[in-house]
Order: C-alpha cells, then sequence, then structure tokens
C-alpha cells in the first residue's frame, strides 16, 4: 500500500518528484517539458494525494464503486445516471483544511487576487503511450480568485467520473479502483490563438513534416470541433511552409467573467491566416524539440501571446503508423486487382473524385455494377463477365479489360445507333419518371416510425433506381451530345468553315439548362432581398454558421419573423427544385439540400449587385448563336448547306440534354441520406458510433448486422474505433492522385488502340512551372488560385478568384459566377466544366491530372484557356 502521507498535496510544476503516480500523466508531461526549460505557462500540482484524501474523508470510494459497479458500459442512460450520481457526492464532499490551505498558499504564490489560471484534470491513466483518454476529464479556464479555483479542483475531481470516462475504462478493461486524479494549476495565457501541432504529419506518416493547426482565441473551439482551423505543414529541412489552407474561423473562444464563452471572429480576421511563415517555422522548431526530449512524435498543444508561443500540453501521437524512419505510409503501388488487367478512371467516375467511403464502395458501387448487368442484357449486348468498377487504394476505377458482346460488330452497327436513336424517349419518358416515383413515395413515409430494416430496403431501392438512371443517359443523352458536338466541330472546323466565319463554340452556347435555371433562381431571390433593405445587409453580413442556425430556426436577430420567414420559403423553394444537385456521386457527401450553407456566397455576390444578369448573358450568347447561325446559312449553298443544319441541328438538339441528365443523377440523394443518417442517429443512441454520419464510414455487411440488431432490440457491435482508422485512412487516400489509367505503362492502349487522347486527365504531366490540360474554354486570365476540395470549402471561393479543383459537378455551378477562370485535374472539351465556364465566358483549361497537387491556395497562376496551358508563378 503506497504512503499517503509521504506525497506532498502540492508539487511545483517543474518538481522531479512530480510523477506519473502522482501527477498524472498530464502534469508528469507538463512538468518535464518545464524542467526542459520549454515555454510552459508558471503553475502547481495538486497531486493523487489531495484526491484520495479527498474521497476518503468524505467517505466517497465504497459509494463510487458500487454505483459504477451496476452500469452497463454500452447504455448511455445507465452511465449518464451513473456520473450524475456520483457528480453529487463531490460536490457535497467537504475540501479537508490542511490541503485547502496549501492550495491556497500555492495560488497566492502565483499571483493570487483575480489571477486567472487554467485548472486542468490529470488522471494517471492519461496520456500513456498506448492509449489515448485526451478529453475524458475537465479542464477550466479563466478561473479567478481562491473561491472559484479550490471549486474549480472539485469540479476536475469529479470529471473522473463522467459517462464517457467510466464506459471507456470499461471497454479498455481499467479497473476503476486503480484510477485517480491530480489537477495542475497554471496562469492563464490570454491567447491571441492557439492550437494543435504535431511533430509528424497525422496523415500521411511523413515523419519530415510539421503539422499545425491554428485558429483564433483560446484553444477550446479547435478541441470542442467548434471551428475548423488553418492548417499549415512545415518542412523540417528548410523550416518553409509547404501546404497552407486558411479556413473561415466563425468563432473563437475568448474569457468571460462566467469563465469563458464563444464570440463571431470579427469578420476581416475570418480568412486571414493565423499564423505568419516566420511564426510557424517559430513553433515548428518548439515542437521538434519536444519529439527529441520524448524520443518520438508528438501532439502539442500551444498558445500564443503577443508573439510569445506557450506550450499547455504535449503526449505522444497514438495513432501514427510505426513505420520507421520518414517513410511514407501511402501505398507503394497501384496494385491491380487482375494482374493483366486494365483500368481507368472515367464516365461515372468523373463524378467520383475522392476516394469512396466504406458504404458506397459497398453498397453504392454493387447497385452500380448491378445495373450495368442488367443493362447489357436488356439492350441486347450480351452477359458482362465480372464487375465493371471496383476500388483500387479507395479510388473508383472501370475495368476496362472485361470481354462482353459489346465488342461484337452486330453491337456496334444495331444496338448502339438504336440507343442514340432513342436516347430522349428513353430518358424523359420511362427513366425520370421511374426515378422521380421512387424518391416520392420515400419522402412521403415518415422515416422516424419507420424500422431499420424499412430504412435499408428503401436506400437500396432508390441506389438501384438512380444506377439505372444513370445507365439510360450515359448509352444515350451523354454520348448522343458527345458524338453529335465532335462530329459537327469536325466537320465544320475542317470542311465548311472560313477565316471570318463564327467559332465553333458560338453554335452551342446560350441554351437553358438545369444548372443556368438554378443560377437564375438564385439570382431572382437575390433581387428580391435586395428589395428589402435590411434583410439585404444582414445577410450580406452573415456567416455561415449564423445563416445555418437561422435558416434551420426560422429567426434572425433584426429582421422581422415575417420577412425572414418570406426569405426562408423562397430559397426552400430553391432548394426543392435544384437542392438535389450532387457535387460527388458518393451518398457520403452532402448536396445543397442537406446544406444550404454552401450558396451563401454566391447569394451575397447576387446581392452585391457587381454580378452579371445570368439572363442577359444567356440572352446574348442565344443572340450570337441565332446570328452565327444566319451567317452561315447565307453563306453556304447546295450539299455544304444541308449538311451544316443537319449536323448543327442534331448536336444542338442534344446539347442541354446533357446538362439537365446529369442534373438529375441525385434526384434520390437528399431522401436517402436522410434515411441513412436516420439509421446513424439510432446507432449513436445505441452508443455504436459517435455521430449519425459515421454510419457512412461503415460496410454494406456491418451496416446490415447492426440494422439487425437495433429491430430485434439488441445492441449493435462498438464502431467507434473502426470509424476512427477508416477515416484516418481515408484522409491519408486523399492525399494521393489517382492515376487516369493503370497499368501506369501502357494503360491507355487496348485492342491495339490508344485511347489517352480521350480520356479526362492527361498522363505523364512534366515537371516544371507548366501544366497541360485540355483547352476547353477560350480566353487568358491570370489571378489568384482559389483551390477547393469540396462543398465545405466554397464559402473560401473569392470573386475573381481561379478556381482550382479535381473536377465539378452541375452543383458546382455557383461557383462559376465568382470565378475568373477555372482548373481541374480530372475533366475535357465535353465535361461539365468545359460547358459551364464557356456560358460564363471565363478561361477553362480541364484534365490537368496534377492541379489540385501542384497549385497552392493564393498562389498566382495565368490560365489559357487557348492553349490548354496553366503557368504557375514561383
Amino acid at each position: 500500500m503506497r504512503n499517503e502521507e509521504a506525497i506532498p498535496w502540492v508539487l511545483a510544476l517543474d518538481d522531479p518528484a512530480a510523477t506519473l503516480e502522482q501527477v498524472g500523466g498530464k502534469g508528469a508531461s507538463l512538468a518535464l517539458l518545464a524542467a526542459a526549460g520549454l515555454p510552459v505557462p508558471p503553475g502547481f500540482h495538486v497531486t493523487t494525494a489531495a484526491y484520495r484524501r479527498f474521497v476518503r474523508e468524505n467517505g466517497l470510494q465504497e459509494k463510487i464503486l458500487a454505483v459504477v459497479s451496476a452500469v452497463t458500459a454500452d447504455q448511455p442512460t445507465s452511465l449518464e445516471e451513473a456520473s450524475r450520481k456520483i457528480g453529487r457526492m463531490f460536490a457535497q464532499g467537504s475540501m479537508p483544511a490542511e490541503f485547502a490551505t496549501a492550495i491556497r498558499q500555492a495560488y497566492v504564490a502565483l499571483g493570487g487576487g483575480d489571477l486567472s489560471v487554467a485548472v486542468r484534470s490529470s488522471a494517471t491513466a492519461e496520456d500513456l503511450p498506448e492509449l489515448s483518454f485526451a478529453g475524458q476529464q475537465e479542464t477550466y479556464l479563466n478561473m479567478r480568485g481562491e473561491a472559484m479555483v479550490l471549486d474549480a479542483i472539485k469540479r476536475c475531481w469529479a470529471s473522473l467520473w463522467t459517462a464517457r470516462a467510466i464506459g471507456y475504462r470499461a471497454r479498455a478493461g481499467i479497473a476503476h479502483e486503480e484510477v485517480s486524479l491530480a489537477v495542475v494549476m497554471q496562469e492563464l495565457v490570454l491567447a491571441d490563438a492557439a492550437g494543435i501541432l504535431f511533430t509528424a504529419n497525422p496523415l500521411t506518416g511523413e515523419r519530415d513534416q510539421v503539422m499545425i493547426n491554428a485558429a483564433w482565441g483560446l484553444g477550446e473551439a479547435i478541441v470542442s470541433g467548434q471551428v475548423t482551423p488553418d492548417t499549415v505543414v512545415v518542412d523540417r529541412a528548410s523550416w518553409t511552409i509547404t501546404a497552407q489552407q486558411i479556413s473561415e474561423k466563425e468563432v473563437m473562444t475568448v474569457c468571460s467573467p462566467e469563465g469563458t464563452s464563444e464570440e463571431l471572429v470579427p469578420v476581416g480576421k475570418r480568412m486571414s491566416a493565423v499564423l505568419t511563415g516566420v511564426q510557424a517555422a517559430q513553433l515548428a522548431r518548439i515542437g521538434v524539440r519536444i519529439e527529441e526530449l520524448y524520443g518520438q512524435p508528438m501532439d502539442i498543444e500551444w498558445t500564443l501571446s503577443h508573439n510569445r508561443f506557450f506550450i499547455v500540453q504535449a503526449r505522444p501521437i497514438t495513432t501514427l503508423s510505426k513505420t520507421a524512419g520518414s517513410q511514407v505510409t501511402r501505398p507503394p503501388e497501384w496494385k491491380l486487382p487482375k494482374p493483366r488487367g486494365k483500368y481507368i478512371r472515367a464516365s461515372v467516375i468523373e463524378l467520383l473524385p475522392d476516394p469512396l467511403s466504406p458504404l458506397f464502395a459497398t453498397l453504392g458501387l454493387p447497385a452500380w455494377n448491378r445495373a450495368m448487368h442488367r443493362f447489357a442484357l436488356a439492350v441486347g449486348m450480351g452477359k458482362v463477365s465480372g464487375d465493371m468498377l471496383t476500388t483500387i487504394n479507395g479510388y473508383a476505377f472501370y475495368d476496362f479489360s472485361y470481354r462482353t458482346a459489346l465488342m461484337k460488330p452486330k453491337v456496334l452497327t444495331t444496338v448502339a445507333p438504336r440507343l442514340m436513336y432513342t436516347a430522349r424517349p428513353r430518358w424523359e419518358q420511362k427513366a425520370r419518371p421511374t426515378y422521380k416515383a421512387v424518391v416520392e413515395r420515400w419522402e412521403a413515409v415518415k422515416l422516424s416510425r419507420a424500422s431499420t430494416a424499412e430504412l435499408l430496403v428503401g436506400t437500396r431501392e432508390i441506389l438501384n433506381t438512380a444506377a439505372s438512371y444513370y445507365l439510360t443517359i450515359q448509352s444515350g443523352i451523354l454520348p448522343a451530345a458527345y458524338i453529335t458536338e465532335t462530329i459537327f466541330t469536325i466537320v465544320y472546323e475542317k470542311l465548311l468553315k472560313r477565316r471570318a466565319d463564327p467559332s465553333t463554340l458560338s453554335f452551342m452556347l446560350g441554351y437553358d439548362s438545369t444548372p443556368i435555371r438554378a443560377e437564375e433562381s438564385l439570382y431572382d431571390l437575390a433581387q428580391w432581398v435586395r428589395t428589402q433593405d435590411d434583410l439585404s445587409t444582414v445577410l450580406q453580413n452573415m456567416s455561415g454558421a449564423r445563416f445555418a442556425s437561422a435558416y434551420q430556426t426560422a429567426h434572425v436577430d433584426g429582421i422581422d419573423e415575417t420577412l425572414w420567414s418570406a426569405f426562408c420559403h423562397r430559397f426552400t423553394a430553391h432548394l426543392a427544385q435544384f437542392g438535389h444537385a450532387i457535387y460527388d456521386l458518393d451518398f457520403s457527401k452532402p448536396v445543397p439540400a442537406d446544406d444550404p450553407v454552401v450558396l451563401l456566397e454566391t447569394l451575397k455576390f447576387f446581392l452585391s449587385g457587381n454580378a452579371p444578369d445570368p439572363y442577359a448573358r444567356q440572352a446574348a450568347s442565344k443572340k450570337a448563336r441565332e446570328h452565327a447561325m444566319q451567317t452561315m446559312l447565307n453563306r453556304l449553298r447546295g450539299p455544304s448547306r444541308w449538311l451544316f443544319r443537319r449536323l448543327v441541328g442534331i448536336a444542338q438538339r442534344f446539347a442541354p440534354l446533357r446538362e439537365d441528365g446529369l442534373a438529375d443523377v441525385g434526384l434520390g440523394w437528399p431522401v436517402l441520406r436522410r434515411m441513412l443518417r436516420e439509421i446513424g442517429q439510432r446507432l449513436v443512441t445505441s452508443n455504436a458510433i459517435t455521430i449519425p454520419d459515421d454510419v457512412f464510414w461503415l460496410t454494406q455487411d456491418e451496416l446490415l448486422e447492426a440494422v439487425i440488431a437495433l429491430d430485434r432490440g439488441q445492441s449493435p457491435a462498438n464502431y467507434h474505433t473502426l470509424v476512427s482508422e477508416r477515416h484516418a485512412s481515408w484522409e491519408s487516400e486523399r492525399m494521393l492522385t489517382p492515376p487516369v489509367a493503370l497499368p501506369l505503362k501502357g494503360g491507355t492502349r487496348f485492342l491495339g488502340m490508344n485511347f489517352s487522347s480521350v480520356m479526362p486527365a492527361r498522363t505523364g504531366q512534366q515537371a516544371g512551372g507548366v501544366l497541360k490540360g485540355f483547352a476547353t474554354s477560350p480566353g487568358h486570365v491570370t489571378g489568384k488560385a482559389g483551390v477547393i476540395s469540396g462543398p465545405a470549402e466554397f464559402a473560401q471561393m473569392r470573386q475573381g478568384a481561379i478556381l482550382v479543383t479535381r473536377i465539378t459537378t452541375p452543383a458546382w455551378t455557383p461557383l462559376f459566377a465568382l470565378a475568373a477562370g477555372v482548373v481541374t485535374d480530372v475533366g475535357g472539351p465535353l465535361s461539365h466544366g468545359s460547358i459551364v465556364a464557356r456560358e460564363y465566358h471565363i478561361p477553362a483549361v480541364l484534365g490537368t491530372g496534377v492541379a489540385t497537387e501542384r497549385i497552392h491556395n493564393e498562389q498566382t497562376v495565368a490560365v489559357d484557356g487557348d492553349a490548354g496551358t496553366v503557368t504557375l508563378s514561383r
């Protein structure tokens, strides 16, 4: 038995006696840092002896163990009730006079009076290399005065018995009677900024990089997930920033009379970088010193006050790959599922730019494969051998090496022409009405009353119908548009066009389509808002977080409720018509109907009065098209005139249908996501996952097992660790740039032909400051790059920036109103990005393959939409 009387109740922060047993994991770490001369705020420890003395003198130990012995780790209600009971015991307990005096004396020595301090829990089982207990216990910031400090210590002790901590220890097999708690008290650094530093890149495993997260104010906003911080990557050899992502930091934690509170970040600082290059390098050097002290990669919490850095916590990175040295944990090769296979990223894969979520890979992709098999048989192509869609390193690929009746002359001469001829009626009269009917039927279902199995059945039905819909447009509308425009372009430019004649693009612009109608709808909403002065002013100054809250609650301060309700009604009508447009075919990604905040910046642009009128733009394009038509009809005669009218007429008939067809691929995604998130919420209630969206990180088999358990009233398996691991794996895969074709050598050659010219991205991009892609929309522009990875970053897009992204889909159209040019990894002359860029009259270079890898946010780039090049500034 330990001799508690020999252990002091209070220790200096850097006291050599501050061991894990006496001051807990956090305290021991801070003691080591302070003793090494690192910049740690001054303070002291309240040891585990004080905790045990308090528990013993108030007769709490047996009562606590009796309460926790009755709980079930997988029943949240049981854990919460136990935590409440134990919390009351600590609140009602009295502080022994001897060490209450010792604590007061230490506080006075630190500064006393109204000195603001941070009171942090430090458990004996916390921050061990093999376990991560971070966040299990409480921290209280901005505690002032002796009474407030003593109360905070009691609350820290009680936090050893939060529901989360009790459940975590039970699942980890840690005996409750073996744990105790120390408290670290430090002078509070009134931080201008704060964040977390990793001395190795936690996403890729690279040991030669330091990753820093940074936000304004105290660090609690980052830890609690209330703000998306800036992310900075610093090279440990040169101490320079090699990658930087500036987020919109809408809120920050600040000191308040009660402790801390959240405030809105001043508008001018929201998109400003928190750290300069010099500060990032200085902080990275401190981090490396700490790593050298511990002998392993570290996770470090820091603060910045008046240009001075302070370290408030350091612990080993528990989730980092154990690969030795500075080796990268990225997959070393793109291993082919079939050694002699051919794999490409084209067609529907262009709607899947990122690694797939586990649920889409195992539930969504098979639906597409089944639809392909059904379609091939139905139209007389024969049986497809094997699945046409697969994944490699998390990314979707077409298996282009399959052998089917598709290659038979009969299919090419009979089936293909029939599919082209029937393209429009198959889409308008069958595929879309069928898809819409299935969606409407499930939209009418009260999801909260449906069994979990029914929700899964509905999900599968929508997926199967969506896949069949896509196969219909893929086999008709899309190729008809591509082929007819290509044939017209070739014939016009090679045989019919003279130097003074209109450009080929003139004949294809000015048509109405769903993405254009969506833009006009948002523009109309903005014009109505501009007639309401107060509403217009509030919206133009509204942050994304405030907009989301106001839209959800139908209330916003400073605006008449009737007026705000009218706005919400109009905005909801817009989303009902256009909110199903997908950013990504993977249903784990939100659509505008789920997250309307993504439209806010475009709405603000339309409200500013600086935005071009989309109606006027389309009218001008239509007038130019009609003038071009008349010019050629007046000049051409005989067979040439007939050929021109025939080819341009067919191309113009299909051109607007292509965008309309693609715009409705996600028609069922809003209700499908609601169904899956309803299942997710039920799993959260059962403590199987943390948040509803974690459901997308399960596989189809795991989801089925969970659904069966839920409907039987049983507890599903615990997926918390699995979900966390898959998140980390997905982030690592997202750092890769998937090749357009595999194998890397010869992957674009098939049946003796080279398909590289029709691939949606360049292969073999050369090193250097010039990227080559497809010249898809003419013109030249130089500006700052706005590198956008997805809808979560739409708010970062600024008017006049060059939009740089992996790929665009119809849901990306609102950003084109802000962009001065477009550059993508994937896309060709007839892809969505090309078509919309031409309608907006902005230069575009698509299909570079590596734009998002080689171009940094805010970097100056020159886009040449005539030559198909992007020149990067140094």
